[in-house]
């Protein structure tokens, strides 16, 4: 196929198939190698659209990525947000179809701005600036990155070295060389094969262990969301807990609980900590996901423990819409006539301490924090072990907690860390500085799962530079084929 067969309108529909090809590299489904068709399938013919018809392409594959990709959010709409099945379509509808606009922008801005010299260059550069944008805007998204399915690709070993956007960058620029190759442009075949087979070349650990392993126990309580708040669900919980922190094994050197494990705040749940701390070895540690407040009225998801235990954390980058209200004066009026739940979350500050446990010094990642690999990375510099703790309960046996683990995965392997995972029904792991899944508990199941790990010395070059090199790299990978208009 060349450019002159691929009409406007041949074109939107290919963008929403590859859109959900997309959706079909990430976890459960995990077809990694489909990741350049898409991006091909975007880029073809793509010099041939007006700005409007290459903003109305993009916005295609955006509502075929994340309409099978991310309408999993119905579930917590509908099902956790009591909210009407119309009005939870409704507003899965507008969920996709305003992320859908991070890709019209990008392509029409593209077009706008560029010309088809060298595009299969520029087409990667403004791919991945479009995902950084995505990153931030609007307290950012970053969900469904191009790059993020090859944690398991041969690709994989690129992740230490710039993160999951150069992983998206060299995905998409080999989409475009394979339209090159369709051209038949045969020199494209050299630039595809120096990405794919230059890994073999590098590094496969930056980082190594230092001091002895320590023996980890996560608990997956697998509390029903729709009572875990009532007072009875409340005591399933402390019951619950206890049981599987009472069933580990001597030896186990940190015991760690999921996010908001106990469904009270700090100052309730207190007794009961202490109850169960009274029961462990000496030389066992705590940590549990938990909600405080303060005398203010402020309320934080948080990081705590009992035991030998120095510092907590709390989380920085909330959930929009489910932990807080962006646009708080604008939208507090429709939430409040369609009879939503308010959030009321308060951020922890940006810059936190990490805590200390077990020998250990832990950077915490919260749920939805895991997905932003600046943030994860930054954590990652002052500490030897990764934590995330997890709620995925809100998104039902829907493919959202897999596709979360998948992103853990990377950031493991972006810092060279150990990760412990603990979620309340399912993925519960703990994954290996390569990103590999050591330790893996069954989902919907009250279990628990223990394994070792090892504190890690070093960084990786993207543990010590963040993302920045990238964006710096796909900036002026643009230029060469930006055209100046008057």
């Amino acid at each position: 196929m060349t450019q002159r067969h691929l009409t406007p309108a041949l074109g939107c529909l290919a963008a929403l198939l590859a859109g959900g090809l997309t959706t079909l590299t990430a976890s459960p489904f995990e077809l990694w190698w489909l990741g350049p068709i898409a991006a091909g399938l975007v880029y073809l013919g793509i010099h041939d659209l007006t700005a409007g018809q290459a903003a109305l392409r993009g916005w295609c594959y955006g509502v075929g990525l994340f309409g099978s990709g991310a309408s999993w959010v119905y579930v917590s709409i509908h099902d956790y947000g009591y909210t009407g099945v119309p009005l939870a379509v409704l507003l899965t509808t507008l969920f996709v179809a305003g992320l859908a606009l991070f890709f019209a922008v990008t392509l029409g801005l593209y077009r706008r701005l560029c010309g088809p010299r060298l595009g299969f260059l520029t087409f990667a550069g403004a791919w991945v600036l479009g995902e950084w944008l995505r990153t931030w805007l609007f307290t950012g998204f970053p969900w469904l990155l191009l790059g993020t399915a090859h944690v398991d690709s041969p690709l994989a070993a690129w992740a230490p070295i710039g993160g999951v956007y150069l992983l998206s960058l060299l995905t998409a620029l080999t989409g475009t060389l394979g339209v090159e190759l369709l051209r038949r442009r045969w020199w494209a075949a050299i630039p595809i094969a120096m990405m794919w087979l230059a890994p073999l070349a590098l590094p496969q650990q930056w980082t190594t262990p230092t001091g002895e392993p320590v023996r980890v126990a996560l608990l997956q309580g697998n509390l029903p969301q729709l009572i875990k708040w009532t007072p009875e669900g409340q005591r399933v919980a402390a019951d619950t807990y206890r049981e599987l922190t009472r069933q580990q094994s001597d030896g186990i050197d940190l015991i760690i609980w999921p996010e908001a494990a106990l469904p009270m705040f700090e100052d309730e749940a207190r007794p009961i900590l202490e109850r169960v701390q009274t029961n462990l070895p000496p030389e066992t540690t705590l940590l549990t996901g938990i909600l405080q407040r303060d005398e203010n009225r402020r309320y934080y998801n948080s990081v705590v423990g009992v035991g030998d235990v120095e510092g907590e954390y709390r989380k920085a980058h909330l959930v929009p819409f489910g932990e807080y209200l962006p646009l708080e004066t604008l939208l507090s009026g429709t939430i409040a006539f369609f009879d939503l739940p308010m959030p009321a979350m308060t951020p922890g500050p940006s810059q936190q301490a990490p805590i200390r446990a077990a020998g250990l010094t832990i950077g915490n990642a919260i749920c939805y924090e895991i997905i932003y690999p600046d943030l994860v990375a930054e954590r990652a510099r002052s500490a030897d072990l990764l934590l995330t703790v997890s709620n995925d309960t809100w998104f039902g046996a829907s493919i959202g907690p897999l596709q979360h683990l998948q992103m853990a995965r990377l950031r493991a392997l972006e810092n060279g860390r150990y990760l412990a995972r603990a979620t309340s029904n399912g993925v519960t792991a703990i994954i290996d500085p390569q990103g590999n899944v050591t330790v893996q508990a069954p989902r919907f199941e009250t279990t628990s799962i223990s394994g070792e790990v090892s504190p890690m010395a070093g960084l990786t070059p993207f543990g010590r530079t963040g993302s920045w090199p990238v964006w710096l790299l796909a900036g002026l990978m643009i230029l060469p084929g930006l055209r100046l208009k008057r």
